[in-house]
């Protein structure tokens, strides 16, 4: 759990790989051609999160309950908004400028969007940076018997990988 841009995607990608399980980028399954969602969305979520061993991106409404109800670690990537804002300005720079295709053909949309769209990716880290918290707080009443794990800094993030979750991974 994180912020936009703080990294998510590529935490989970590695803890994926420490435990040897499946990392399914929710990305992926929610974002269809011309970034609609897809309609098998929920469904799609469900039959991974029905499996045993997974690691995702906790993030969009519509799943999140399904993904707290199954889930037995989260890690919340608390970065400060400093460096969430560095990592999501150069990452869509680097993608819209490369034209990196993301999911299903979709491309980082033009650069002056950032003027125009409310919901512009970069606009949107910014403005939801101060609710993760909130979102935190309320899936630990949620689910007050979920492991949660606050990471502060990617130095944090790389001692927690190398460190408590490896000894997990060792005991599996």
């Amino acid at each position: 759990m994180g912020t936009s841009g703080s990294g998510k995607t590529t935490l989970a990608g590695r803890a994926a790989e420490v435990l040897g399980i499946r990392h399914v980028e929710i990305d992926a399954l929610y974002h269809g051609p011309d970034w609609t969602p897809r309609p098998s969305f929920v469904e799609d979520v469900r039959a991974f999160a029905e499996t045993p061993a997974w690691v995702t991106e906790y993030q969009y409404r519509a799943v999140k309950p399904l993904l707290a109800g199954r889930a037995d670690l989260l890690v919340w990537l608390d970065l400060p908004r400093s460096r969430v804002m560095r990592q999501v300005v150069g990452r869509t720079l680097r993608r819209r400028l490369r034209r990196i295709e993301l999911w299903n053909g979709n491309l980082e949309s033009s650069l002056w969007t950032f003027f125009t769209d409310r919901d512009h990716i970069v606009r949107w880290a910014w403005r939801m940076h101060a609710h993760t918290a909130e979102r935190v707080a309320q899936l630990g009443i949620a689910r007050p018997d979920l492991v949660a794990v606050r990471l502060h800094s990617r130095a944090e993030t790389h001692a927690w990988l190398a460190g408590p979750l490896a000894e997990i991974a060792a005991h599996a």
